[in-house]
């Protein structure tokens, strides 16, 4: 990293692009070999479990379009029946099992770049094997703090379900429903937004700092402050790319029968190689807002520090550093 830490609070939207596309063409090398590791499993499996579902349910639609044709209580109406029910428990457990090693992938491929970007801030030494080797004692935290914003999720979710829920009991005849339940839906969605922001930069706190769970939250919460419009608009490019990537994929490849096989294989492939850039560039930008809002806060970062926090996390024993002696007092 370049740049002074006095001056990355002076990035903006465009400086924050370029200062990472900057790190990663210079860091290419490493940088590559986290992408065959990890981000280009993690975008495999996305796409591949887009495929299989469809597959599987597909298979689920054409039995039960045959169930719907058999007379019930048949011998032939309970075979189907039965074979509906496996295929329906095949279908969860095939989404579950793709929901944990999604997560597992992501949370690694996160804990690998941000623990790069920190030796680039440090100018230590980097090498494939002691990123791997520091990997899977930082994603624990990690897994921590993801667990703290599921809760968050699942409460705020709820209360937005109970909310219409009542309105559509108590207001649900009346005509000021449906411009109240679109306000609502709006608010929630801002808020949804919101808690996805701070819990992608409370990931890189839960790697760089003495917090995990919520107190990386808090401390995120606090952190985006004065950036906040930044990372959201950031947030919007690179999940409004994601959603191009996913529809092509599955309007030319998961439904394109009218397609030749080499034709939907070479746009899978593209698909593959747009989607991993694209997970690489954000998890590299995410690293870069927390710098910038360090600097922002005028929490300076001692980098003596955190490269003896790096080192402790190498050698074998993984102690994070205290608040004090990751940040200098603010100037």
């Amino acid at each position: 990293m370049d740049r002074e830490q006095e001056d990355l609070q002076f990035l903006g939207l465009f400086g924050i692009y370029r200062e990472s596309f900057k790190i990663i063409y210079k860091w290419k090398k490493i940088f590559s070999q986290i992408t065959l590791a990890l981000i280009i499993p993690l975008s495999f499996i996305f796409l591949a479990h887009m495929e299989i579902s469809y597959l599987i349910f597909r298979r689920m639609r054409h039995t039960a379009y045959l169930l719907y044709q058999i007379y019930p209580g048949s011998g032939t109406y309970h075979l189907l029946f039965d074979r509906m029910t496996r295929e329906r428990a095949y279908f969860w457990l095939f989404r579950l099992a793709y929901y944990v090693v999604i997560l597992i992938f992501y949370l690694l491929s996160t804990s690998a770049v941000v623990y790069t970007i920190a030796c680039v801030y440090t100018a230590r030494e980097i090498t494939f094997k002691r990123i791997m080797s520091v990997v899977p004692k930082v994603w624990k935290r990690l897994m921590l703090t993801f667990l703290c914003a599921f809760l968050a999720f699942s409460i705020y979710n709820l209360v937005f379900v109970l909310t219409i829920l009542l309105w559509i009991v108590t207001i649900g005849d009346s005509n000021a429903f449906v411009p109240i339940f679109y306000i609502t839906l709006i608010l929630y969605l801002v808020g949804f937004v919101y808690m996805t922001v701070v819990w992608q930069l409370a990931s890189v706190v839960s790697v760089l700092e003495n917090a995990y769970g919520f107190k990386a939250v808090m401390k995120s919460k606090n952190l985006i402050k004065g950036k906040l419009w930044i990372a959201i608009f950031i947030f919007f490019k690179l999940n409004f790319s994601l959603v191009c990537i996913q529809f092509v994929f599955e309007i030319f490849v998961v439904h394109g029968y009218y397609l030749e096989t080499w034709k939907k294989f070479l746009i899978g492939t593209a698909c593959l190689a747009g989607l991993y850039m694209l997970v690489l560039l954000g998890l590299v930008i995410q690293t870069i807002i927390y710098f910038v809002c360090k600097s922002y806060h005028h929490e300076n970062i001692d980098k003596s520090a955190l490269s003896d926090h790096l080192e402790v996390i190498y050698l074998g024993e993984y102690l994070p550093l205290k608040g004090k002696d990751i940040q200098l007092e603010r100037v």
